[in-house]
């Protein structure tokens, strides 16, 4: 006889069992009468499930060497997906986890092992939610190296060091944004652009001034406008660039016309 229920076929451990031999006394209309206890003489089940999870931020990274790694570590089941951490949404991270619930349900011990922790987030606040999933579900989490290298309990001790090291990857962070922001600043003291190179000019403001007067929408101005200087000399410019244009304008008239209303009133 053979057990075919999908939920024990997932798991690795329980699929060779689910084929049991039957006694031929054993059939519809015969006399019930008990059967001496088998013994059982194979090796003990490792109840484990490793389930492995691999992460780089865009396609062009290698994500190879991770996966040997988690196939070294003997994990069951493998995730694997090219997504920024930035992305909300990670299928395949969310697909583990979903996985690792399940077999958990089913009584296995259960290790989400992953090569290092900024493979599951940089912020504090996404490692913290993930630790947490795992702790509700009573999932332990292995790092195969870095400083948290090891496996982790999270509803145990595991859990005050990975919010530690979690705190620290949100300092990173925080310390690469100021000093970015700080480059910017001094790049800009010293008169040089941020960013790509500016294809307006005064000539083309007044221009768009002009054709805005005459009611044309945006994509009609830019249809209209020029660049004069450039990579993109001769091309037109986008309808964002025309809005952020006026925009821009509009701003800067607004702010200096309380200043000179009251200079006129000094003067008078």
């Amino acid at each position: 006889m053979s057990y075919h229920t999908a939920r024990f076929q997932l798991v690795p451990s329980l699929r060779s069992e689910l084929r049991i031999a039957t006694p031929a006394v054993r059939h519809p209309g015969a006399t019930w009468r008990e059967l001496p206890a088998p013994t059982s003489t194979g090796p003990a089940l490792d109840a484990e499930i490793r389930i492995g999870y691999a992460r780089v931020s865009t396609k062009q990274q290698e994500i190879q060497s991770q996966i040997d790694a988690l196939t070294a570590a003997n994990v069951h089941r493998l995730f694997q997906e090219h997504v920024s951490t930035r992305v909300r949404e990670r299928p395949e991270m969310k697909a583990a986890l979903a996985a690792a619930r399940e077999y958990r349900a089913l009584g296995a011990k259960v290790t989400l092992v992953v090569h290092e922790m900024k493979r599951l987030g940089r912020g504090a606040l996404e490692l913290l939610k993930v630790a947490e999933e795992l702790r509700d579900a009573g999932i332990e989490l292995e790092f195969l190296t870095g400083p948290l290298q090891g496996k982790h309990d999270p509803a145990g001790y595991g859990a005050a060091l990975f919010a530690f090291f979690a705190a620290m990857a949100e300092a990173e962070r925080d310390y690469i944004r100021d000093k970015t922001l700080e480059g910017h600043e001094t790049a800009r003291t010293k008169g040089k652009a941020i960013g790509g190179v500016k294809v307006t000019d005064v000539d083309m403001l007044a221009m768009a001034l002009h054709l805005r007067e005459q009611g044309l929408s945006l994509r009609e101005m830019a249809a209209r406008l020029v660049i004069t200087k450039g990579k993109k000399k001769g091309q037109h410019p986008s309808p964002a660039t025309v809005m952020r244009m006026l925009r821009e304008h509009d701003e800067q008239t607004a702010a200096t016309k309380p200043v000179a209303a009251l200079e006129a009133a000094e003067s008078a």
